[in-house]
C-alpha cells in the first residue's frame, strides 16, 4: 500500500500524504517518505519538493497513538528511529522542500512540516506538539527545529504547555512563512517552488547547506566555508551557465551539474 501520491509538474515533485483519515504517519509510510525524497536526490530534474495532506481537515496528525499502546520500548525504538531517519533525509533534500499546510499539523504532522525548507499554512490550520499529554516527546526534530524557528520562550510554550497555534499566530511567530485562503496552500506551495526552477540547482544545493549549517556551526567556520563553496561553484556548469545567460539576456538552461 502506498501512503503518498506523487505526481511531478515541471521541475516539481508533489507529494500527499494519504492514509485518511487524519494521515497519520506509520513505520510504512515513514519509510517511503524515506525512499522517496532518496529517489528525488537522484533526479537531475526535480528542483523542488512540495508536501500536502490528503483531505481538507489534515496535513497530518501525527503519529497513531494505537502504536504505543502497549508500552512496548522496542516498538518505541523503533518507531523512533523511522521518524527520524524520514525526517532528516527530508531535511537535507537536495533541492527547496516546500510543506503546504492544509488543516490540522499535530505532533509528527507538525514535525514534517519543521523538516522542510518553507512552510505555507492555510487559515484554518491548527498546529501543536502535543506529545507530552500524553507521557511522550516530540522525537522527530520537534525540540530543536520549532525552537530554530520560533525561539525558545515559545518552544516552551509548545511543548510544554501543550499550546495550539492557529496559522495567524504561526505566521507573526515566524513558524510559517506565509497564510493563504483555506483550499489555496498547495497552489500557493506549486507556484513558489516554480521559483526555484529559475535559480541554479548547484547554487541552491549549497546555500541551503550553508544556511542549516548556521544552526550548529560556529561563524568563525560558517564564514570561510561560505567563501570555500563559492569558490566551488566555479566547477560547475551551472555557474558558467547562469552568469552567460544573464549577460546574453536570455533563460538560464541549467544541467544541476
Amino acid at each position: 500500500m502506498a501512503f503518498l501520491i506523487e505526481r511531478i509538474e515541471g521541475n516539481t515533485a508533489i507529494l500527499t500524504i494519504s492514509n485518511p483519515p487524519a494521515n497519520t504517519w506509520t513505520r510504512e509510510s515513514l519509510n517511503e517518505l524515506k525512499e522517496k525524497v532518496l529517489e528525488l536526490n537522484d533526479n537531475k530534474e526535480i528542483y523542488a519538493l512540495v508536501l500536502t495532506g490528503e483531505g481538507e481537515k489534515f496535513f497530518s496528525a501525527g503519529a497513531d497513538l494505537k502504536l504505543f499502546a502497549d508500552g512496548d520500548k522496542g516498538n518505541a525504538a523503533t518507531m523512533a528511529k523511522a521518524f527520524g531517519e524520514a525526517f532528516e533525509t527530508l531535511s537535507a533534500f537536495r533541492g527547496v522542500s516546500i510543506a503546504a499546510i492544509n488543516g490540522y499539523a499535530m505532533g509528527g504532522g507538525l514535525e514534517v512540516a519543521l523538516a522542510c525548507d518553507i512552510r505555507i499554512a492555510e487559515i484554518q490550520a491548527v498546529m501543536a506538539l502535543p506529545e507530552a499529554t500524553v507521557g511522550l516527546l516530540p522525537c522527530a526534530g520537534g525540540t530543536q527545529n520549532l525552537t530554530a524557528l520560533v525561539g525558545e520562550g515559545w518552544a516552551k510554550r509548545m511543548i510544554l504547555c501543550g499550546e495550539r497555534i492557529d496559522a495567524t499566530k504561526a505566521l507573526n511567530l515566524g513558524l510559517v512563512e506565509e497564510v493563504v485562503e483555506k483550499g489555496e496552500s498547495l497552489s500557493a506551495a506549486i507556484a513558489l517552488a516554480a521559483k526555484v526552477a529559475k535559480q541554479s540547482p548547484s547554487a541552491v544545493a549549497v546555500c541551503k547547506q550553508l544556511i542549516q549549517s548556521g544552526r550548529t556551526m560556529p561563524r568563525t567556520q560558517a564564514l570561510p566555508l561560505e567563501r570555500e563553496l563559492f569558490v566551488g561553484l566555479f566547477d560547475t556548469e551551472d555557474q558558467a551557465e547562469g552568469v552567460n545567460s544573464f549577460l546574453e539576456k536570455r533563460a538560464a538552461q541549467w544541467k544541476n551539474r
